[in-house]
């Protein structure tokens, strides 16, 4: 795997996934714990990826939803960005079967994996500075255990920014910018998109058409159009 995860090799934890019952980030553990007691058949636990562990593409998102990857224990499931999310991987050959927003939708990725900068549910959407760093583990983790990663689709400006911190490149060389492409090693490639919110969606800031350019991109990259 790329160098750029070596500065952060003394702080690998034992895997690419929190543990169930993670308490790196005490306001994120006691938000888990209320939900425990409101809703005690959702997931309410750090969300582990998704995907092929051989795969070429690492989406990174920025947490699970409340509603949606907190309540079901997979990423961009059951809210409004994985219709988007999932959908797009369909068409374009990331992914096969029907996104049923349930795990057990039977739905699979291919050639892809999806992850998060932050693995738990923040309150309001917003995990804190301090937080997405103790998250940053996880993330060194994930990418080091994907052989053949070649490139990172960033939804978001803080899934960028933490991305790069986790290869430990200069955020100041590579800015965010929708559909932008950053050589960040000589064998990995960061694209950048807007979030596929609902927010974002609606208002059109992120279009499907805008959001398809970026795979397309992506695909090209990979050689497979």
């Amino acid at each position: 795997m790329p160098s750029q995860t070596e500065p952060h090799s003394a702080l690998l934890p034992d895997g690419p996934e929190a543990p169930h019952d993670c308490r790196r980030c005490q306001r994120l553990a006691a938000f888990r714990d209320e939900h425990k007691l409101l809703e005690p058949d959702w997931f309410n636990a750090p969300v582990p990826s998704f995907g092929q562990a051989d795969g070429r593409l690492l989406i990174v998102g920025l947490a699970p939803g409340l509603k949606g990857a907190n309540r079901t224990g997979r990423p961009f499931t059951g809210d409004y960005a994985g219709e988007l999310l999932y959908g797009t991987l369909v068409t374009f050959g990331f992914a096969t079967g029907r996104y049923g927003a349930d795990p057990a939708d039977g739905l699979v990725l291919s050639d892809c994996m999806i992850s998060n900068a932050v693995r738990c549910v923040p309150p309001q959407n917003k995990p804190t500075p301090e937080e997405i760093t103790n998250c940053r583990p996880f993330l060194v983790a994930r990418i080091a255990a994907l052989p053949n990663l070649t490139a990172i689709l960033a939804l978001g400006r803080i899934a960028h920014e933490q991305t790069l911190s986790t290869l430990g490149a200069k955020r100041s060389a590579f800015p965010f910018a929708h559909g932008a492409q950053h050589t960040v090693a000589p064998d990995l490639t960061l694209f950048d998109s807007f979030h596929c919110s609902r927010y974002n969606t609606q208002t059109g800031r992120l279009t499907q058409a805008m959001f398809h350019t970026v795979f397309d991109a992506i695909r090209r990259h990979l050689g497979d159009t």
